[in-house]
C-alpha cells in the first residue's frame, strides 16, 4: 500500500450514527490508518468549526478537513489558535438563491454560516440541527453579503418537493443538495467535496490513483465520482450507491469499518 495514499471520509452518516455516535471499531480503523502514514481527510457538509471538532475527536490533529460541501478547506494544526486554520474558502452571492427559495417556501427557516462561529438565522432552527452560535437576523440581512453556504429547512416539504422547487427556480449559479430530511442545502457554483478534495490531492502529492472516498449521502456523489475508489454506504439512496465503484454496510453495520480494514491490507 502506497504510504500516501488519501482516503475522503464523509462524517454522519458513515463515520458517525445518526445519533452522534462512532463507534470504537470505527476509532481504531482512523487511527490505524493514521499510524500507517494515510492522509485522512474528513469531507462533511458541517460548518468548520463543527468538522473540526469531530476530527479532534477521532485524533486528528494535522492534516486537512472538507467543510461545507467543500466550500471551505481547514487545516489542521495544533499551533495554530483552537487547533486549525482556514486554508480555502469559497464564497457567493446567496441574494437571487435566497429570494427564489423564499417565494416557492415563504416559511421556511434560513440560515448562512458565519465562518468559524456559527450561523446567521431567519429563525431558531430546532434544536441540535445547527452547530456553533446562532444570530437571528432579519431575512434581508442573510442576503445582504458574500457566503459559503445557505441551509434552507422546511419541515413542512419533503426531499422530493425541494428537488422540483430547485428544478422550477433555476438555481444555475450555485451547487446544491438534497439531505434525507426537508433540508436544502447551497454552495458556490461548481463547488462540491470533490473540487476541494482534488486541491488537496494536489497539495498532498497524492497520485488520482491513489484516492478512496466513503460516504453515504447526495453530497457525496460527485466525491464518490471523483476516488479512484468511491464506496457507498448500504443505507444510501440509489443515486448515491450508482455514482459508486462499489456498496459495504449500512451506517448499523458499522460499514465504514470494513472500508478502513482495507486500505491496509
Amino acid at each position: 500500500m502506497s504510504r500516501h495514499r488519501l482516503v475522503a471520509l464523509d462524517v454522519d452518516g458513515t463515520l458517525m450514527s445518526y445519533d452522534g455516535v462512532i463507534s470504537d471499531d470505527v476509532r481504531r480503523g482512523v487511527t490505524d490508518l493514521v499510524e500507517a502514514g494515510v492522509h485522512v481527510v474528513l469531507a462533511t457538509g458541517r460548518a468548520a468549526h463543527s468538522a473540526v471538532a469531530v476530527a479532534h475527536d477521532l485524533g486528528l490533529t494535522h492534516g486537512w478537513a472538507v467543510c461545507s460541501n467543500g466550500a471551505v478547506t481547514v487545516r489542521l494544526d495544533p499551533d495554530a489558535e483552537d487547533g486549525w486554520s482556514v486554508a480555502r474558502s469559497v464564497t457567493f452571492d446567496p441574494g437571487p438563491a435566497l429570494r427564489a427559495i423564499a417565494m416557492e417556501l415563504p416559511d421556511a427557516l434560513y440560515a448562512v454560516e458565519d465562518l468559524g462561529v456559527g450561523f446567521r438565522v431567519s429563525a431558531p432552527f430546532p434544536q441540535h440541527e445547527l452547530s456553533g452560535e446562532h444570530t437571528v437576523v432579519p431575512f434581508d440581512e442573510l442576503a445582504a453579503a458574500p457566503v459559503t453556504r445557505v441551509i434552507i429547512r422546511a419541515p413542512q416539504s419533503t426531499p422530493e418537493e425541494f428537488h422540483e422547487i430547485v428544478e422550477r427556480v433555476g438555481l444555475h449559479e450555485v451547487s446544491y443538495a438534497v439531505g434525507w430530511s426537508a433540508w436544502l442545502d447551497l454552495a458556490p457554483g461548481g463547488v462540491s467535496k470533490a473540487s476541494a478534495l482534488e486541491e488537496v490531492r494536489r497539495d498532498l502529492g497524492v497520485e488520482p490513483f491513489a484516492t478512496l472516498a466513503l460516504g453515504d449521502g447526495e453530497n457525496d456523489v460527485e466525491m464518490l465520482r471523483w476516488a479512484a475508489c468511491g464506496v457507498a454506504m448500504g443505507h444510501a439512496l440509489d443515486v448515491v450507491r450508482a455514482a459508486a465503484d462499489e456498496v459495504t454496510g449500512t451506517i448499523e453495520d458499522d460499514g465504514a469499518v470494513a472500508v478502513l480494514r482495507r486500505v491496509l491490507v
